[in-house]
């Protein structure tokens, strides 16, 4: 199973695809992107850390996330990456196109590859106005056609909106 799992900020996307983890009785890798470069991110972190399950392993990926999906990746094993699109603005925020271009393209190229179960969480920030500025319309631009290219390639795609999953393809995701 693969599953690429959306929402708004404060969606519930994060504690869904955590159920679904819960829920699937297989070893747990939880893959954070989040980087911490200031107290209120640093907070985010910490709670995140503290209501994960204990015995999930967390790796912190900020960049790399195709090869860190290929390293933890095996049978009987679930990966969840929460959440792509802080990895998407950590990669913009390198200013670096070509490694922007290189880690999105190894993402899309190697998730057939993968065994075992994939569940990805990202913001759906395509459902408000178009920002000013050339870096967050760069990212809202990026976001938007990952998530296309991902939902395309994906078996299931799950759309939260105030904590109620809606299947967007695929079959409902199980959350017990």
């Amino acid at each position: 199973m693969q599953a690429l799992i959306l929402g708004g900020a404060r969606s519930g996307k994060s504690a869904f695809a955590e159920r679904v983890a819960q829920h699937s009785g297989q070893p747990v890798v939880y893959i954070a992107t989040a980087q911490a470069h200031d107290h209120e991110m640093q907070q985010r972190i910490a709670h995140h850390r503290v209501s994960r399950t204990a015995h999930w392993l967390t790796v912190e990926e900020p960049l790399a996330l195709a090869a860190c999906l290929q390293q933890h990746a095996a049978p009987e094993r679930l990966l969840l990456v929460d959440c792509l699109t802080l990895w998407l603005t950590n990669l913009l925020c390198l200013d670096d196109e070509n490694r922007l271009q290189m880690e999105t393209q190894a993402l899309l190229a190697g998730l057939a590859q993968l065994p075992g179960d994939l569940l990805l969480v990202s913001n759906e920030v395509g459902l408000g106005i178009v920002p000013l500025g050339e870096l967050t319309r760069r990212y809202l631009d990026t976001a938007g056609r990952l998530h296309q290219q991902l939902a395309a390639q994906l078996p299931h795609v799950t759309f939260l909106v105030a904590g109620l999953p809606q299947t967007l393809k695929g079959t409902p995701l199980c959350i017990g």
